[in-house]
Parts: structure tokens; sequence; C-alpha cells
């Protein structure tokens, strides 16, 4: 079986951030000043994404976004507070002010780039598909038929429906069978409910390895390459910027490494 090797980059002299869509709404500010004046910068996560954000066996919220975003706080002069959010709901958080940035190895999309504005992207991911060790499934193209589970409203599901063979309408039902948590998504793997998964590789991997009393099996196929990114408002483009600086800079002075070989080493 190969095996994806995950890599980290941002690249250097990136002075803007990716823009899309339209431009700021009318009558909103960039909430910059505002997070930098009451000293507090609230991150929105899905606390079951292991190892991005997740909570450990202490109920406390770790991970490598964690550690990225504490450490972007500290540079920017602020505390991070970390809130669970429903998933489903990231964007409306982040709309409504509830949160300042969605943090959570949030994968830039077009759909996204509508209704968010993104740092620069600072890990690569796939979405992989899981299958039992012992499943006949080989490739992308045995899954017609099957039943095909991933987490609601992610990055996992609008890569299955992007696809350019339109292979959902062959599972099971034609749909993919969609559950509130990725722990979920495995539980109905491992049950045998469903027959295959598909979920980020950083996830996937490092829950195989902590759950290694399930033989679980990748196919080489996947569901397309993609890139992790900060999502902003698309209003807060000096919070943005702020985000971009600081990621950077813990590139130049090695920071980033070491937190992402806390995460990823072998």
């Amino acid at each position: 079986m190969k095996k994806t090797v995950l890599k980290s980059f941002l690249g250097l002299g990136i002075l803007t951030t990716l823009l899309a869509g339209c431009g700021s709404t009318e009558g909103q500010t960039d909430s910059y000043d505002q997070i930098i004046e009451e000293g507090k910068f609230v991150v929105g996560l899905d606390d079951t994404f292991a190892p991005m954000g997740f909570r450990d066996s202490e109920g406390e919220i770790v991970g490598f976004d964690i550690d990225l975003a504490n450490e972007v706080g500290e540079k920017m002069g602020v505390d991070v507070e970390f809130q669970s959010i429903d998933w489903a709901l990231k964007e409306t958080e982040l709309k409504s002010g509830n949160i300042d940035a969605i943090w959570n190895g949030y994968t830039i999309t077009d759909e996204r780039k509508e209704q968010v504005d993104f740092s620069t992207p600072y890990l690569e991911n796939s979405q992989i598909i899981i299958v039992l060790e012992d499943s006949k499934i080989q490739t992308k193209e045995d899954l017609k038929g099957k039943a095909v589970a991933a987490q609601q409203s992610s990055s996992a599901v609008d890569a299955i429906n992007a696809d350019p063979s339109n292979i959902v309408d062959s599972f099971a039902n034609g749909e993919v069978v969609l559950y509130p948590s990725n722990n979920d998504v495995f539980n109905d793997l491992a049950s045998g409910r469903s027959e295959a998964i598909v979920v980020d590789e950083t996830l996937g991997r490092y829950y195989m390895k902590q759950n290694a009393d399930v033989e679980y099996r990748v196919l080489e196929d996947n569901f397309g390459e993609e890139e992790y990114a900060v999502g902003t408002r698309k209003e807060d483009d000096k919070l943005t910027e702020a985000i971009n600086s600081a990621l950077e800079e813990m590139k130049s002075d090695g920071t980033f490494d070491e937190i992402y070989a806390k995460w990823f080493a072998e």
C-alpha cells in the first residue's frame, strides 16, 4: 500500500490573502482592532477532529491547529479562546460574530470562498477512502452500490459530490451516509453499517493509529488533494494579514516545524 506523506508549507513573501467572491459587507468593519483591544481571539472548531483540534483524556482541547493558533495569538499579543461549534454551522457562527475564525483542518474550496476569506494555506491534505482490512473494495470504482459514509458539511462530502464521474449517484441509495462527527463515521465503518468512509487524511491516519484494535485499510484511490487554511470574515482583511504574518514568522523561525513534528512525525 502506498503511503501518502503529509507535506507542510507556507509560501514566503505572501502579503495578500486569498480573496474571492464579493467585497466587504456594508456596515461591517474589520474586527482586528477590537480583538487587539479586548485581548481575545475566538477560534471555532469541531472538537472531535484529531489531530487538528480535539479533546484529550482530561477534556482539554489539544491538537496541531490548537498549537498553531496559540502561537499566532502569542505573536498577535492576545489570548486564544477555543469554542466548540456545530461544524455544519461554522460559516454561520463566523458571520454572526460568535467566533473570529474557523481553524480546524478547514479546507479551501470554491464554495467556501464565496462565504469567507482564507489565510495562506499551511498544510496539504487529501480525502482518503478507508475500508476494513478484509473488504473486497480495492478501488474507487468498487464503491458502486456500497454504503459510503462521511461527516456532514465536511470537505469530504464536497469532494465526493465534485467527483467528475458523479460516483455518488452509484452509492447505495444514491447518497452519502452522513454523521455529525468523524468519530461517528469511523464507528459506522467498524460496526459494518457502512462499507467505506471518506475522511481527511490527517484525521484518518491519526485515528487509525489510535485505534489499532480495528484493522483498517486505505485505498490508493482518493477524492482529491486539498489545502488547509484559516477562515475569516470577508471584511477582516487586517486580521487575515496578521494571521498570515504570524504563520510566516513561525515558518521562518522554525516554530511551525517544531509543532508539525510533534503531531505528524513518524
